[in-house]
């Protein structure tokens, strides 16, 4: 048999009964098209023949891939041919398969110039991704001609870019260069996939909780404004190349009197959608699955049943332990944060065992002495290691216990053990992959205590973002410079700011790297 024909014609030469060698590779397809003996038990042998003939010569052309692309692009290896029977790539696969006689488009493609030629039958999806690529359509432009949300065609769009159909720009949040100094360094470290809105809806709370960081009046956002504020985030996403998450609060977002209007809209932009609130009734679980299932619920736990309940109110503990039955019924992931002080500290890991196979997930944040939280005491700084070293150990055992605090990074880099994300991403994500806003348009870089970068009434979020203050936030404290676990930690900024420390300069007082925490650490309240 002529071994031209056999490497690039493996299948439909085989099926054809192995032709004579006088067949030149290049003509196959049309000597099948003009010998039907050869094609009398698969008449669709020469078009599997052009594909074959397509793949092999693509398979063989040198094709530069841009290293990056400012915008989307259509992978330039990508060829739609056209043949007259249905069916042909999953024939080249399965020769179960049964193809049939009807006009059919077929996509050839390498997704990187590693990989080699895919065969595909190319779905609407992806028709719909090549087009509006190629004719420079945006997302809104689509959605309003197929009558769909944005959402929807955005997903169409990362479904091809995942394909390798089209190539698209990387995110552009990315750490400075002078922040990744230090031993721990992993490049993924130093860049978010995703940007994250902590959005305080609403003051208004079915709570009044001893450790609130903020009682302040504020108006609730006009339904417009909350349109508003959603379009921000989607241009600001839009830009640097990021999925968004919307993380709705309060308060309690839900007592918001637009908020499942408002949930919709976030849910219909392609957003990650999650709720930090408190129980609510089964009824309103079911209207928030009827339009999208949050990423997660998190709900708050301060101890065991009389503490927590002095802290939050009478039967909290008992409502918070149905509602998380309520969410597993519901398998929504759910999430127990508890805000460490002096006077929980002996009940977390007893809460923690109480806690199992109830919730996928419990941690902690310490207590910011912000607001009412001044009230509280924190923990003693020197038994603070003694704590983590406890609940690391406890975590081996229980599995929905979250390694949250940055400072978990100083035990794991002694240990030798991979490290944590740490809060909300490895060096702290305030004003780099999360910012909060609150209901009249401030935006802070963290909500836990007063970090002022902008108002997003009268700036873009992308111009707030590229500020000045929000820069100081994500460079962190001067005071962490020289460390080597700087891009995995910083401590937390608003426990600094409630021990009455400057976030700029100071170091957090819970700090025991090498030994520092020491006599000069501030009252603990």
């Amino acid at each position: 048999m002529n071994a031209s024909l056999a490497t690039i014609y493996p299948l439909s030469s085989r099926l054809a009964g192995n032709p004579a060698d006088l067949v030149a590779p290049a003509d196959f397809p049309r000597y099948l098209a003009s010998h039907p003996d050869c094609c009398r038990n698969h008449p669709f042998l020469p078009d599997l023949a052009s594909l074959e003939n397509a793949r092999h010569r693509a398979s063989a052309a040198s094709v530069v891939f841009p290293t990056t692309v400012p915008a989307a692009v259509v992978n330039p290896t990508v060829r739609i041919m056209e043949v007259g029977w249905t069916g042909l790539p999953e024939f080249l696969q399965d020769q179960s398969v049964e193809p049939q006689p009807q006009q059919a488009l077929v996509l050839l493609y390498r997704p990187d110039s590693r990989s080699a030629v895919r065969i595909l039958t190319p779905s609407g999806h992806d028709l719909l991704a090549l087009k509006m690529v190629m004719e420079g359509r945006d997302s809104r432009q689509a959605a309003a001609e197929a009558g769909t949300t944005i959402g929807a065609i955005d997903a169409i769009l990362e479904a091809a870019a995942q394909k390798g159909l089209l190539l698209t720009p990387p995110s552009s949040l990315i750490r400075d260069a002078d922040f990744l100094q230090g031993r721990f360094i992993d490049p993924e470290q130093a860049t978010a996939a995703t940007f994250a809105l902590q959005w305080h809806l609403t003051q208004a709370c079915d709570l009044h909780c001893r450790h609130c960081y903020d009682r302040s009046a504020r108006k609730n956002l006009e339904f417009t404004q909350a349109l508003h504020v959603l379009d921000q985030l989607y241009a600001f996403t839009q830009t640097h190349h990021v999925r968004a998450q919307v993380s709705f609060s309060g308060g309690n977002p839900m007592l918001y009197p637009f908020f499942f209007e408002i949930y919709r809209e976030a849910a219909d932009r392609g957003f990650l959608v999650a709720i930090l609130g408190n129980p609510v009734a089964e009824d309103s679980i079911e209207r928030l699955l009827a339009i999208k299932r949050p990423e997660f619920y998190q709900v708050s736990l301060e101890g065991l049943r009389d503490h927590n309940d002095y802290i939050r109110g009478p039967g909290h503990f008992d409502r918070t332990l149905a509602f998380l039955q309520l969410l597993r019924k519901h398998e929504i992931y759910s999430m127990v944060m508890l805000t460490l002080t002096r006077a929980n500290r002996a009940e977390v890991l007893a809460l923690a065992d109480e806690l199992r196979g109830r919730t996928d997930l419990f941690t902690f944040n310490r207590l910011a002495m912000v607001g009412q939280g001044a009230e509280l005491a924190s923990m003693e700084t020197a038994e603070f290691r003694q704590f983590l070293e406890a609940f690391l150990t406890a975590a081996g055992a229980n599995d929905c216990l979250s390694l949250k605090d940055n400072f978990f990074n100083l035990l794991l880099a002694e240990q030798n053990r991979p490290l944590t994300g740490g809060c909300t991403g490895f060096g702290c994500g305030a004003a780099f992959n999360f910012v909060s806003v609150l209901p009249d348009g401030e935006v802070h870089a963290c909500r836990k205590f007063p970090s002022l970068i902008g108002n997003i009434f009268t700036q873009s979020l992308t111009d707030i973002y590229a500020g000045e203050r929000a820069a100081r936030y994500r460079a962190g404290s001067s005071a962490c410079l020289d460390c080597e676990l700087r891009p995995v930690c910083r401590g937390c900024a608003a426990v600094t700011h409630g021990f009455g420390l400057d976030v700029f300069t100071g170091r957090d007082p819970y700090c025991f790297k090498d030994g520092r925490l020491g006599s000069e650490t501030p009252s603990a309240g």
